[in-house]
């Protein structure tokens, strides 16, 4: 017997290995967010002016920037233009993962101001005498941002990473514009493809991304009040 859902059999849509793709963007995207924000964030404070200009400079220029750009740029600008190939030549799919990994660089230069900024607000939350006893017991610019401003910061600020993983994820439909086969592109083929279906599609996709996000920000609420600073 037919049913409305009988289009999902089409070999074509593969909806498991779309959302796949959409987890491993975001996974990859979110370690390298980290350690680049991170990374920021302790320029955006050093005692060094040259070091806090170009964090200062990187940040707003990024932030203000549209994804859609900065991923446009990444595969047209450095991949076209420059020839910037983070895939082997040699294999069968490396124009496909080489547009994957062009998007991973392309979010991680976007979203790490995020993640820069929300450290940047922990940081500030740490008394500055703290930093100013360990100075005075002989402590370079790296062991004080180490050792005692870092992991006070990341506690203060589980809830703003939270949120700016929980954007990631959504953020990375915008990958299906250089061709990166995850959700957003599959479902603008269905679409295409099954406009009778046009609201069933669009439920399914919905849902989907629901049941990602829900969870997740879940597990997230539940760390910060786990991580959480007691003042």
């Amino acid at each position: 017997m037919d049913t409305v859902f009988d289009f999902l059999d089409n070999p074509d849509y593969d909806l498991v290995g779309a959302f796949w793709t959409t987890i491993q963007l975001t996974f990859w995207s979110a370690i390298g967010s980290l350690v680049w924000g991170t990374l920021l964030a302790a320029m955006r404070v050093s005692p060094v002016p040259l070091m806090r200009a170009f964090g200062t400079v990187y940040v707003n220029t990024f932030r203000n920037t549209p994804l859609t750009v900065i991923i446009l740029f990444a595969s047209l600008g450095l991949s076209s233009t420059l020839g910037l190939q983070l895939a082997s030549a040699d294999s069968a799919t490396s124009l496909t993962d080489n547009a994957f990994r062009l998007a991973i660089l392309g979010f991680i230069a976007y979203t790490s101001t995020f993640v820069c900024e929300s450290l940047r607000s922990g940081i500030n939350t740490v008394p500055v005498g703290q930093a100013e006893a360990a100075r005075a017991l002989g402590m370079s610019f790296t062991q004080v941002m180490r050792l005692i401003v870092l992991p006070q910061a990341f506690r203060s600020v589980v809830n703003p990473l939270a949120n700016v993983l929980i954007a990631l994820l959504k953020n990375t439909t915008v990958a299906a514009v250089i061709g990166v086969a995850e959700a957003a592109l599959l479902m603008s083929t269905m679409i295409e493809n099954e406009s009778d279906q046009l609201f069933l599609v669009f439920a399914i996709f919905a849902v989907i991304f629901a049941a990602l996000v829900l969870p997740l920000g879940l597990l997230l609420g539940w760390l910060a009040r786990k991580a959480e600073v007691k003042r």
